[in-house]
């Protein structure tokens, strides 16, 4: 005599529980990534895959605590979401702790000297061989970090020739209407905004520094402009008409990628996730259909 077993939970409310799984968990990694976006970086794929994870530790503490629980009651549901926020908790809080960047002072980037993520540039407006005030020298810093923003990011001090001289900011300073820090920052600001993009331009830090200039009491004025990496690609605008640039850091220097260039490098430093992934096949294949 064989005996029927019946299912703990019909079929249909498995497929639905793991769309509500992944939604959720869809939902919990945006909420993580956007609160660890300046302390931490966490990607789409492994925000989902961290909730995913911790909805099932949930599930298995609840069932520890209450066997007989089923996946639709409320203990379940409610472990499932809290076992999310905690992993993905201590994800953020462990992630922020090892990826804090150390912020070296002015002065300790200057005696380094420069490298892969440390540039100097002797002013933003004024060209120095000539002493007029030069669009080029703008064009030098949005591309500088543009580049450092497309790499591992990186620190521009501007103010500093390449022997590490702080030269200050006055011959800037002259340009603008208020010769002082506040508006240079702000007329930096827009520059980066305007060549770059509102996004691009929030992971930007400008501050302005006293630095002691070697062999004498006095100190001049630094421009500390400190890019994180994107997470997503960033085009330089350099003109109107002009198509947009891309840009990165290579060794001490900035490189300027053609289109298939920026195309190999963008589709292995970004790769889709899996959202973007599947939403890129689903417009193709709708507009496939469309043109058949």
């Amino acid at each position: 005599m064989g005996r029927v077993y019946e299912s703990v939970a019909p079929l249909w409310v498995t497929a639905i529980s793991l769309v509500v799984v992944l939604i959720v968990a869809w939902v919990f990694g945006a909420i993580a990534r956007r609160l660890l976006r300046r302390r931490a970086t966490l990607n789409g794929t492994t925000a989902v895959v961290l909730a995913i994870i911790g909805s099932a530790l949930g599930l298995f503490i609840a069932g520890a605590i209450k066997p007989d629980t089923h996946l639709w009651q409320p203990i379940a549901i409610g472990s499932a979401l809290l076992g999310s926020i905690a992993v993905i908790a201590v994800y953020g809080a462990v992630a922020a702790h090892l990826q804090r960047p150390q912020r070296a002072g002015v002065a300790e980037l200057i005696a380094a000297g420069e490298s892969a993520q440390v540039e100097f540039e002797s002013t933003a407006r004024i060209n120095t061989r000539t002493g007029e005030k030069d669009p080029r020298m703008e064009q030098v810093i949005v591309k500088t970090v543009s580049a450092f923003l497309n790499a591992d990011g990186g620190t521009l001090l501007i103010g500093v020739d390449d022997e590490g001289t702080p030269l200050g900011l006055d011959a800037d300073y002259a340009t603008l209407r208020v010769p002082d820090a506040d508006r240079f920052e702000l007329w930096l600001r827009d520059l980066l905004t305007t060549a770059l993009g509102q996004n691009a331009a929030t992971a930007v830090d400008v501050s302005i520094e006293d630095v002691a200039v070697p062999d004498s009491s006095g100190t001049q004025p630094v421009c500390r402009v400190v890019s994180r990496p994107s997470p997503r690609p960033v085009y330089l605008r350099p003109g109107k008409n002009a198509p947009p640039e891309f840009w990165v850091r290579t060794g001490n220097s900035s490189r300027h990628l053609g289109v298939d260039q920026a195309a190999d490098y963008v589709m292995h430093r970004w790769p889709l996730g899996a959202g973007a992934a599947l939403a890129a096949q689903a417009r193709s294949a709708v507009r496939f259909s469309a043109g058949g």
